[in-house]
């Protein structure tokens, strides 16, 4: 199914997602086009920080969990690879996810690696383009 699919193959162009994450985005998610943004995709996958706030203090916690359940995991173990120690070979120096791995814990650069995923998933099927590396500015 993943190899007729003209969606299964444009997902499977991006690092972390495989056959399993691709089945699940298409079998779970709402059809994308009803997402404004990529933002709007990840907050109903439930990876946006849980807030308890009052008027004057902002206080943020955990992944508030809410949402597809089944997609989020698998987004989740699709980025660890790139955090194990064979994996960070692979990261540019000065990336985001270099500063993210020298300076937080390794499941919340995990989490934050799916939520950047989820970002890129929304834009390539709603562009209906495979995905594009970005490419490094020069200085």
């Amino acid at each position: 199914m993943a190899a007729s699919s003209g969606t299964f193959r444009r997902l499977q162009t991006m690092p972390g997602v495989g056959p399993m994450t691709a089945l699940a985005i298409e079998a779970f998610a709402t059809d994308l086009d009803t997402f404004r943004t990529g933002r709007d995709f990840f907050a109903w996958l439930g990876l946006v920080p849980w807030q308890k706030s009052s008027g004057v203090n902002e206080r943020h916690g955990r992944v508030s969990k809410a949402g597809q359940s089944d997609i989020r995991c698998l987004l989740i173990i699709g980025g660890m690879p790139r955090l194990n120690w064979l994996g960070r070979k692979s990261v540019r120096e000065g990336s985001w996810l270099a500063k993210m791995i020298a300076r937080k814990p390794r499941m919340l650069v995990a989490i934050a690696l799916a939520n950047k995923m989820v970002r890129s998933i929304w834009a390539v099927l709603t562009r209906k383009e495979d995905f594009r590396d970005p490419v490094p500015v020069a200085v």
